[in-house]
């Protein structure tokens, strides 16, 4: 009984990780995205955009940065589990920009 207990509690805890890393990747796409639309005002408003998209989705912005027109960004959720009382970080990016000729617009060299 107890076997079937805890591999009932680790096919959830599974789940959970699958479905939190998925929400995780939604977030950082909307959030780059949001923050890319918002690029033309700077950097503090298209990173606040970011941030109230991640903060509707249950998530943390962690990092925010804008590249001329390209927006990058990370996202934490926490995913809670068994035995663990912090629950573990999962941490996702993402990156958007204007789309150009070839794609999506590459991040300009460092100089």
């Amino acid at each position: 009984m107890a076997l079937l207990w805890v591999a009932a509690v680790a096919a959830m805890t599974l789940g959970s990780a699958r479905v939190t890393r998925h929400r995780a990747d939604a977030a950082a796409d909307l959030a780059a995205l949001g923050a890319a639309a918002r690029a033309v005002e700077g950097r503090e408003m298209a990173c606040r955009a970011a941030a109230g998209v991640v903060r509707n989705s249950g998530g943390r912005l962690a990092a925010c940065s804008l590249h001329g027109r390209i927006a990058e960004v990370s996202v934490e959720m926490v995913l809670r589990v068994p035995f663990e009382t912090d629950g573990l970080k999962v941490v996702s990016r993402a990156r958007a920009g204007p789309v150009e000729q070839e794609g999506v617009a590459s991040r300009p060299a460092a100089h």
